[in-house]
């Protein structure tokens, strides 16, 4: 079994996600971590707790995380896409909610990874602040990490909040800097460049509705994200970009992917929490070890895996 810590600020797709891990047989989930993001950190928590009650997982622990990036105030959320609640004004339809671990998020991912007896993943799909704290804390740590999965980022695609950053990048560009180009545990990205490209379409989402109360709890969520999406590209499919990277990090080689070297801008011009990834191959600037950057999928397989075991129950 895959050991898997989920960092999180649910959010519509991160309710895809942590769907797809609870439910996974091949993965032992020893803890949820939540962090400002799409919504505020008290909220963000709330929505994991409820979740994780919906999805019948009261076994795993939720700690709550940071309230705020490292270094600077942030002065945008997403509630115009995941609604004021994050879960699409749905969020009170879920529970009954799981207890909150008494440990904070980092306190909680220390005590999982000194108790752990082989590697642990972890998968990132919001702001990294959580995991940036962890690896200045506790460096002594860091070799039982078996690899960190990033939602995250943009290549060339451009941003999604600027044009030039992607949401979980620029709410913390100082501490996606810190993993992405200080970090020594084997990183796989997964961009914009990527899950823009698997989206839902609505008529996948009605279907989904129809296969258990997981899937039509997930539907029900969809509206506010669905109405931007739609207003945005003119076709109505949401993208669940945090469902892409954790089936990523349970199933490795769902995506395809290149190793290049990654660094965050971190200034305060235009390009604020751009990442930059270095393509020319053999002319590539030297900014650490390479970052495994995911460009490719099979996108019908994805949607199609991602239907199978939201479908699922869990064993």
């Amino acid at each position: 079994m895959t050991p898997l810590i989920i960092d999180t600020d649910p959010g519509v797709d991160d309710a895809f996600a942590l769907a797809v891990a609870c439910l996974a047989p091949e993965v032992d989930l020893l803890a949820v971590t939540t962090v400002h993001g799409n919504v505020g950190v008290e909220q963000t928590t709330e929505n994991a707790r409820r979740l994780l009650g919906t999805f019948g997982r009261p076994d795993v622990p939720v700690g709550r995380g940071a309230d705020r990036p490292l270094v600077y105030l942030l002065d945008q959320r997403a509630d115009d896409v995941h609604g004021d609640d994050g879960l699409g004004g749905k969020a009170l339809d879920f529970g009954p909610p799981v207890d909150e671990s008494p440990l904070r998020a980092v306190a909680l991912m220390a005590s999982v990874l000194e108790q752990a007896t082989e590697p642990v993943t972890i998968a990132a799909i919001g702001p990294y602040t959580n995991i940036a704290t962890l690896l200045s804390a506790r460096p002594d740590l860091e070799s039982r990490i078996g690899r960190f999965v990033l939602m995250g980022g943009s290549v060339a695609y451009g941003g999604n909040v600027t044009a030039a950053a992607e949401f979980n990048v620029w709410g913390d560009p100082e501490a996606a800097r810190r993993i992405l180009a200080g970090s020594r545990v084997p990183t796989t990205l997964v961009p914009l460049d990527l899950t823009m490209r698997i989206t839902l379409s609505a008529d996948w989402l009605d279907d989904l509705a129809r296969t258990s109360p997981i899937g039509a709890a997930l539907s029900s969520t969809r509206d506010a994200y669905l109405a931007a999406y739609s207003a945005r590209f003119g076709t109505p499919a949401i993208a669940v970009h945090d469902a892409v990277a954790v089936l990523e990090a349970i199933v490795p080689g769902t995506v395809r992917t290149m190793p290049v070297p990654v660094d965050v801008d971190t200034s305060f011009g235009p390009g604020r929490g751009a990442t930059i990834a270095d393509m020319r191959g053999a002319e590539a600037v030297v900014m650490g070890r390479p970052v495994d950057v995911a460009l490719d999928a099979d996108a019908t397989f994805v949607r199609a895996e991602l239907r199978r075991r939201l479908c699922a129950e869990r064993t």
